[in-house]
């Protein structure tokens, strides 16, 4: 969606409310497509003393599948965007500033953007995710390994003395 601001960048305290949804289950990260649910965009394009900032909060539920243990859960993912607006730039090396195109920009490749920015690279289902056994594959967080542990033999003579 493009999003026109023309009309309050000469308005000092003018804005533009955004309440918007969109689908981004076509966003594929690392094989798999997170965004099963609309992510919705809420806030506002305001023109304060004369510089137009746009605020607004990206809220979505992901289906994941843990990284550790394979099991699939779902999480609640958020991001803030905070961006100044500016019909040119005065330095090129500011990646704060969003150019605008003939007064306007496109709201759903930034958040786009933002959404791929921010999300986790290791997904885990909860924080002490345990994961599984390497050798036979038990749930770690639910059951104890029934690996036999092997010793080392050359601490084989130190157990018979146990």
């Amino acid at each position: 969606m493009r999003l026109d601001v023309k009309r309050i960048i000469n308005t000092p305290g003018d804005g533009i409310d955004l309440n918007e949804e969109l689908d981004l289950s076509d966003v594929d990260f690392g094989g798999v497509r997170p965004a099963v649910r609309p992510v919705s965009v809420v806030g506002a394009v305001r023109n304060i003393a004369g510089m137009l900032q746009l605020n607004a909060d990206v809220d979505t539920m992901l289906s994941c599948v843990c990284d550790r243990c394979g099991t699939a859960f779902e999480k609640p993912f958020h991001v803030s965007l905070e961006r100044m607006l500016a019909n040119e730039l005065e330095d090129e090396e500011n990646d704060e500033i969003l150019l605008l195109d003939d007064g306007a920009f496109d709201l759903d490749e930034l958040v786009r953007e933002a959404f791929i920015l921010n999300m986790d690279t290791k997904t885990l289902c909860r924080e002490d995710c345990k994961g599984l056994c390497p050798g036979c594959g038990a749930n770690l967080n639910f059951e104890e390994c029934r690996c036999k542990k092997e010793i080392d033999p050359r601490w084989a003579a130190l157990q018979k003395l146990l």
